[in-house]
């Protein structure tokens, strides 16, 4: 007779982990002390974090933009693979945290743990350290299960043509038709030239760890080109580059350029031109709507894209969407099936911190 579905101990945890965000503007002091390692940020620095989530209406959607991606992960991986995975979720910076979810997920007694984060580039600052996390916290549950890592997932099938299907969707909202069925009709008279950019933002980094030899860069410029490359941009007459964004307020030098300066140089150099501007924010390091997203771009960058004279919009958020959740679903499935490729023994934190720790920087949530 075979059996029904896996033993308890054949089961795979997936520890699906996030940056987080206070459930209500009560809870911003804390969380931004959490994110500061213990140091509580100055009354200014609170008020400016208060006057960014005001913005946006008070209150950060990505914890009900997390659940519901954590929610799509599952289904994916039960309808591919009935009864094998058990998945929990962790936050790096709220309630529930990274080392809750892994005990949970030891003392359900699988037998391995999937580590995945919400970020599809990895960075010694970024994923690195959600994944040290939850090694060192399976390490020390009683059973301790191994961690495998996905250490990061843009080149996953699938997640480039996402990407590039929703640039193509923000480039026709930049020029919409004029006509039904989506046809545009010729101009009737001549029309000032028109200078189309995409710009792929990521959340920058201190340039120390490019010097120490971080891949983060360089896989948010390969998968900033996928995209590219299947939109098509170049045969469509639109150019395209990365920007970084969000970078801390620290005296030490942050990836760039920066967005609002590339921004800047655009609108200069569609004046000289005698052109018309146009530019289209794609956040390709980010997976849903969140402080980074929905002030960073959509009210500042919007802001300095006004002054500069350029149309401006940004391709929506993966959020939860059914084809983002199983590309997601396929890379832990590949981790396991694979393998076991980037197996973990069970290790401490290693070295890092939070970017802008303990300096009036860009607070993600």
């Amino acid at each position: 007779m075979s059996r029904a579905g896996p033993r308890h101990d054949d089961r795979v945890g997936v520890l699906v982990m996030a940056h987080g965000t206070p459930a209500d503007p009560s809870g911003l002091e804390a969380f931004y002390t959490r994110i500061r390692h213990g140091s509580a940020p100055s009354a200014a620095q609170l008020a400016d974090l208060v006057r960014r989530y005001e913005a946006i209406g008070g209150t950060s959607p990505l914890a009900a933009r997390t659940a519901a991606q954590v929610a799509g992960i599952t289904t994916a991986l039960e309808a591919a693979e009935p009864g094998t995975f058990v998945v929990r979720f962790g936050a790096k910076h709220s309630e529930p945290f990274i080392e809750d979810a892994a005990r949970a997920l030891a003392a359900s007694g699988v037998g391995s743990v999937v580590g995945v984060v919400l970020a599809p580039h990895r960075a010694s600052m970024g994923s690195d350290e959600y994944l040290d996390r939850a090694a060192a916290a399976l390490a020390a549950t009683p059973a301790a299960p191994p961690l495998v890592r996905v250490q990061q997932w843009y080149d996953a099938p699938g997640f480039a043509e996402l990407v590039a299907n929703r640039v193509l969707a923000a480039l026709d909202e930049l020029a919409p038709s004029d006509v039904p069925g989506g046809e545009r009709r010729a101009p009737a008279r001549a029309t000032r030239p028109v200078r189309t950019t995409v710009l792929f933002t990521a959340h920058s980094l201190p340039v120390r760890v490019i010097s120490a030899g971080d891949v983060y860069p360089d896989q948010v410029a390969g998968s900033a080109a996928e995209a590219a490359g299947l939109a098509g941009l170049e045969r469509r007459g639109v150019s395209w580059e990365v920007a970084w964004q969000s970078a801390g307020r620290t005296p030490e030098p942050w990836i760039g350029p920066d967005l609002l300066e590339v921004l800047r140089r655009l609108g200069a150099e569609a004046r000289d031109a005698g052109a018309e501007g146009r530019v289209v924010v794609c956040p390709i390091g980010f997976v849903a709507d969140h402080l980074e997203v929905l002030y960073d771009v959509d009210v500042e960058a919007r802001e300095v894209a006004a002054v500069e004279g350029l149309a401006f919009t940004r391709t929506t958020s993966l959020n939860d969407d059914p084809r983002f959740c199983a590309v997601v679903a396929g890379a832990v499935r590949a981790s396991v099936h694979e393998g076991h490729r980037g197996h973990e023994g069970h290790e401490g934190p290693g070295p890092g911190a939070d970017a802008g720790s303990g300096q009036p920087g860009k607070v993600a949530g």
